[in-house]
């Protein structure tokens, strides 16, 4: 149990480096997940605010996502990036799972959509730009994010955004049809339809971003999954000159349509980060600057609000083990004490902060995956005349 930090030397957060819910104040809660609150919380030794996100065993165990959280751990071990928001630490007790991530006061893209619908070009691009870097790492440790949306980008008190949540993040692997998670209006057609899919699947995402800060909307809408595969195949989403909102560029419109192709292949990014990088709308764009932090945000958040929508910070039913779920882990721990009992699937969990990770050599595990050496960028269509005649443009 402890430190997840990267060559880097931090205070224990107790004098015997085990970390424990004890060591936490808990003051709001700040979003809401599939299977718990992320709380905002004070570390009482050191006085330093995280995010920590609380997650319910049996609530994970009844979705079937035992290997999704254990996946999202493993994954945000072996990463740390000023453009993803990093886990700090890791623990568990009988009943939850805890991930103890940096904590940023700006509030999520989809509050901030949510407060004003639209952002102007300049905004845009630096939001753009932003998570490009972000995806670009990701996909240097061959790893695919498969959720880019709003909702899991976060500003920090100075307007840089982060990515975050890895809960369905992977490993590419050549053959990965089946993998088909994420949020309908930002998966990518080839997800959608059950195509082996490559890094092209969150350059999709980003153009869904884009399109939607520019015009309020997204490209794509329906009440179901389906309504969404079903217009995704009948017609490909564009923005037309008429469309363009005033103060907007055609060299935006042209970079998001060039990011919400159907087809991989023809995709901005498919081929890699460059490509997006050198469009003509980042034209004199100072990468070295965002990197190094030196450019001056255009949308900053107000410090003096919380930028996050109020949620009871009361520990309610959603947030407490019902008698089912309470039932089932006393009955499981009578019948197996054995080491493959479902609260055993929990195992490895927690970190052992003595452990460092070289910078140069990132240490990513995955029980459904191998580690990939060479940064994925093209992607495999499977041979089906049908849908392969439906994508075309």
């Amino acid at each position: 149990m402890g430190n997840c930090n990267i060559n880097e030397k931090k205070e224990d957060l107790m004098e015997n480096n085990v970390v424990s819910v004890q060591n936490f104040q808990f003051i709001d809660a700040i979003g809401r997940g599939g299977f718990g609150k992320v709380w905002k919380v004070r570390q009482k030794k050191n006085k330093q605010f995280y995010a920590l996100k609380v997650m319910s065993k049996p609530k994970i165990i009844t979705k079937k996502s035992v290997q999704s959280v254990m996946n999202e751990k493993a994954l945000l071990c072996g990463l740390k990036h000023n453009f993803l928001i990093n886990m700090q630490y890791s623990f568990q007790d009988r009943e939850y799972l805890y991930l103890v991530m940096d904590l940023l006061s700006g509030g999520d893209l989809r509050y901030h959509i949510g407060r004003h619908r639209r952002f102007n070009e300049e905004q845009t691009k630096f939001f753009s730009a932003c998570i490009m870097v972000a995806l670009e790492y990701l996909h240097q440790q061959g790893i695919l994010h498969r959720d880019l949306k709003p909702e899991n980008l976060v500003f920090d008190s100075n307007g840089y955004l982060r990515l975050t949540d890895l809960g369905i993040a992977r490993i590419w692997k050549p053959e990965n049809s089946q993998d088909t998670s994420g949020t309908p209006g930002y998966m990518a057609p080839e997800v959608m339809c059950r195509h082996n899919h490559g890094v092209a699947v969150d350059y999709f995402a980003l153009g869904v971003i884009v399109y939607e800060c520019m015009l309020g909307r997204r490209p794509y809408l329906g009440r179901s999954r389906q309504e969404i595969r079903e217009q995704m195949l009948a017609k490909q989403a564009a923005i037309k000159r008429q469309e363009i909102p005033p103060g907007w560029s055609l060299e935006a419109a042209d970079f998001t349509n060039r990011l919400l192709q159907r087809k991989p292949q023809n995709r901005l990014g498919n081929n890699g980060p460059d490509e997006v990088k050198d469009h003509p709308w980042f034209k004199d764009f100072s990468w070295e600057k965002l990197m190094s932090k030196e450019m001056v945000a255009s949308f900053i958040p107000n410090g003096n609000e919380d930028n996050y929508l109020p949620s009871d910070s009361r520990r309610d039913s959603d947030d407490t083990i019902n008698e089912d779920q309470q039932m089932m882990l006393r009955r499981n721990s009578i019948q197996s004490k054995r080491s493959d009992s479902l609260l055993d699937l929990f195992n490895g969990y927690d970190f052992d902060n003595n452990a460092s990770v070289p910078s140069s050599q990132i240490a990513i595990s995955s029980t459904s995956s191998s580690r990939v050496t060479k940064q994925p960028t093209t992607t495999t269509t499977p041979k089906s005349a049908k849908l392969a005649q439906k994508l075309k443009n």
